[in-house]
């Protein structure tokens, strides 16, 4: 039994509408119709042989994928069309999957829209080498987005992550994370077409593009990636025939199980400017937020940064920065640079008073002055313990446990020596060199126990 092709191909042509511009759709689809549908055999009238040589070259993966959705996987693909104009007589008919066909495909082309060739791979991805992830310090701040970001490198045909959404604050790494994917993506596979672009970069080339009348060239371009990075997209909003564009860009990616990789300053909920339709397609994947630099990341990044600019920094020096050089990894990377520069045109060490005027004049200084007394507060408090206990001779695990607590956070904060410390909670000096070792070794190890110095610090540092 025939079946409405008219129906079907309508659902065709509204599916070809959203995945195309509406430049590519009016050229390309919209004088296309259909003649008949009957026993898996679609008919399709076109206006002439180059329409067949375009659409299977150019449009051959989305053809295919839809019509195998809306009519099934048995389709077979027939175009039609008048040799002579105006005149039903010449009518030729040619199968799309017949290689012998009596219209020749372009060179690099396919007959059969099925059936796709192998693209050239030869693009600049843009990336920066210096941005791998064997250059991206890890903490508890950062983990999850980077375990996403290592299981899309590692395998880039696993889709549940497709498209990736990082947002965080400005400086928190984003770019960073990013460009490693893409990095180890091409290192695992030379040939694949990764592209690293800003969306100020996008919005340029699409403006030079429509002002160069070269539309179909910029989409086609961005259709072939395999792997789109796109930075900072919050830099689309307000710019609705761009969003359109970049739409339509991105529904081909993704029905073609390429991966997207998106950055962006907010959430998702909070852009507003941005159609309600793209935002609803940022988040048929993951998304994933990169919070501001904790204490432990952000002594991991000035180590780093100081290694690699060759600086002899005291460990002293790297506390300081860290507890007071909080909103950014960029901020503490721009202060060690700042840093190495005054010891070099001073002639001098770096040290602590050295890092007291670079910080002076780039950040505010945190001035709460940090002593055993409040340490023992904010452990009380996070453990939920009267802060009296901590001064008795209990042994049960949860006193145990936040006394440690106290005196490594004691000698890692003030100036008091271990047998201060050990003085003032009644235990020997061996105690608390033992207890700030075992909290030193079980921190790399222990996710909990991260979490717990984590938060205690921050209450300290604000």
């Amino acid at each position: 039994m025939e079946q409405n092709h008219t129906i079907l191909w309508e659902k065709c042509l509204a599916m070809f509408r959203d995945y195309l511009s509406p430049e590519q759709f009016d050229h390309w689809f919209k004088p296309v119709t259909a003649i008949s549908y009957k026993d898996n055999v679609l008919n399709l009238n076109v206006p002439s042989p180059f329409f067949v040589e375009m659409l299977e070259e150019r449009y051959f993966d989305l053809l295919s994928k839809t019509l195998h959705k809306v009519y099934g996987p048995e389709v077979k693909l027939f175009y039609n069309f008048n040799q002579v104009s105006n005149e039903p007589s010449t009518s030729v008919s040619i199968e799309s999957s017949n290689p012998s066909s009596a219209v020749a495909p372009r060179p690099g082309a396919s007959s059969n829209p099925f059936n796709r060739p192998q693209e050239d791979a030869d693009i600049d991805a843009q990336l920066n080498p210096r941005y791998t992830f064997e250059n991206y310090c890890n903490s508890v701040s950062n983990r999850v987005a980077r375990s996403i970001g290592e299981a899309i490198a590692s395998d880039p045909k696993c889709k549940t992550f497709n498209p990736l959404f990082v947002f965080g604050s400005p400086g928190v790494g984003k770019t960073h994370l990013i460009q490693a994917i893409g990095i180890r993506i091409k290192e695992r596979n030379p040939r694949s077409r990764v592209l690293y672009v800003t969306a100020r970069l996008f919005e340029s080339q699409y403006t030079t593009a429509l002002k160069n009348n070269r539309i179909n060239d910029f989409i086609n371009f961005y259709q072939s990636i395999d792997v789109l990075i796109l930075d900072d997209i919050q830099d689309l909003i307000g710019k609705e025939s761009t969003q359109r564009t970049f739409f339509h860009i991105f529904n081909h990616l993704q029905l073609n199980q390429k991966q997207i990789i998106l950055s962006s300053d907010t959430r998702p909920s909070q852009m507003e400017g941005m159609e309600q339709r793209m935002l609803d397609r940022f988040k048929w994947g993951m998304t994933a937020e990169l919070e501001k630099p904790d204490y432990e990341l952000r002594r991991s990044v000035l180590t780093q940064k100081a290694k690699q600019e060759g600086f002899d920094i005291p460990e002293e020096v790297i506390d300081y920065i860290a507890s007071n050089v909080t909103e950014s990894i960029r901020e503490l990377e721009g202060i060690m640079v700042s840093l190495g520069v005054h010891a070099t045109v001073l002639g001098v060490g770096i040290t602590i008073d050295l890092a007291r005027r670079v910080l002076a004049n780039a950040v505010k200084i945190n001035l709460r002055q940090i002593n055993f007394e409040i340490i023992t507060q904010e452990v009380s408090a996070y453990y939920k313990i009267e802060p009296d206990q901590l001064f008795t001779k209990s042994r049960k695990r949860e006193i145990s446990d936040a006394r440690q607590m106290v005196m490594y956070l004691a000698k890692k904060h003030t100036k008091m020596p271990l047998k201060a410390i050990g003085t003032r909670l009644d235990r020997t000096h061996a105690t608390v060199l033992y207890a700030c070792r075992n909290i030193e070794e079980r921190l790399p190890l222990e996710k909990k126990l991260q979490e717990d110095v984590d938060s205690i610090e921050s209450s300290l540092l604000s």
